[in-house]
């Protein structure tokens, strides 16, 4: 397995790269372009990024790790997230459902990293 550590040309480059999605994605939206702005939203820029950059320093199988870490964290916790905003939002506005969806997803994000080192997962 290959180690390289992360330079500083690696860090900018997802600063940049991550930077520049989140401000285009919110220029769509703001801009009228819900549609557009929700397919950018749905591009994986941040897990593309990384996983080229996790890729470079060690190898496949860090990735392929990493890759299975994300889908079931996603689904144990991004669900429930967007769940709360979903039904929340139009009952009690955006910012406070944001709020209470963040407070779930960080709780149960909590006891997914808990439990994925107590047995040892994705390694």
């Amino acid at each position: 397995m290959k180690e390289h550590t992360m330079n500083l040309e690696t860090t900018i480059i997802a600063f940049v790269v991550g930077g520049t999605v989140t401000a285009l994605i919110s220029a769509l939206e703001m801009s009228g372009y819900r549609i557009w702005s929700g397919l950018a939203a749905l591009v994986p820029v941040f897990t593309l990024v990384s996983y080229v950059i996790i890729g470079l320093s060690k190898d496949g199988q860090a990735v392929s790790q990493h890759a299975k870490f994300v889908l079931t964290g996603t689904i144990l916790t991004w669900i429930p997230y967007m769940l709360a905003i979903i039904l929340l939002a139009p009952r009690i506005g955006p910012i406070r459902a944001v709020e209470i969806g963040l407070g779930i997803f960080f709780a149960l994000a909590g006891v997914f990293v808990v439990g994925v080192e107590k047995l040892n997962l994705f390694r």
